[in-house]
């Protein structure tokens, strides 16, 4: 790694957290040795980088200092392609489409010499082999953020239809299926219901019977109550 890269990644891991971070945490995650990080810290107080803490106590980011918000190192920008990449693959029309926009966002502010790793990153999924079913969640996740109800015409794995009033909670996924979780008010419990199977989704001008902090509490513990049950 370039010395510039490293001061700059200093000043990133300072970033992540407003305790302390002794040289050898630094040390280990940057792969030198603790006096090429005391050297580095120095030359960071040099350039007027107010680093707060001294050897054997651990360094931090004075409050009142921060980096624009578009600086980004070569791992960084190949993370978000990575990330970007894997977006494109999950079941959901819309975010695939969102993940493009943060991408070309990105691109209209970074320097030139940084566009080689968008565009030619060093990293990257397989590309798909058969299309998939891909759900237009915008109505979910805004009833989400919302904290509204939702009405759901449903069909399930046996192919039984029924409607449902729900509280939406949250949108998971992996590479082949999205679930909405839901607090279903026809079952008074949580439920899980792929985006595939739903044949209507209305959102509801009601709130959720709950904040929706408290209700993704709530969902959180009932999770982890069924999975403590097959332990």
């Amino acid at each position: 790694m370039r010395r510039a890269d490293r001061l700059f990644q200093i000043i990133q891991i300072l970033r992540r957290t407003k305790l302390p971070v002794t040289a050898a945490r630094l040390a280990e995650e940057l792969e030198v040795s603790k006096r090429t990080i005391y050297r580095d810290i120095a030359d960071l107080a040099g350039q007027r980088v107010p680093v707060e803490g001294e050897a054997g106590t651990g360094y931090r980011l004075s409050e009142y200092y921060d980096l624009p918000p578009l600086m980004f190192t070569a791992e960084e920008l190949e993370a978000v392609c990575l990330g970007v990449q894997l977006v494109q693959r999950l079941p959901d029309a819309t975010l695939a489409n969102n993940a493009n926009d943060v991408l070309s966002k990105i691109a209209s502010v970074i320097p030139g010499k940084m566009m080689q790793f968008l565009h030619h990153s060093a990293v990257a999924v397989k590309p798909e082999e058969t299309g998939a079913n891909k759900t237009d969640t915008r109505q979910i996740r805004a009833a989400i953020r919302d904290s509204k109800k939702l009405l759901l015409e449903y069909r399930s794995a046996e192919g039984k239809v029924s409607k449902r009033v729900v509280w939406p909670v949250v949108l998971g996924y992996d590479l082949t299926h999205c679930l909405l979780i839901a607090w279903c008010e026809n079952k008074k419990d949580f439920r899980h219901f792929r985006t595939d199977r739903l044949i209507s989704v209305v959102r509801l001008d009601e709130y959720a019977g709950m904040n929706r902090t408290v209700l993704r509490a709530r969902w959180e513990q009932w999770r982890e109550a069924k999975l403590l049950r097959f332990k």
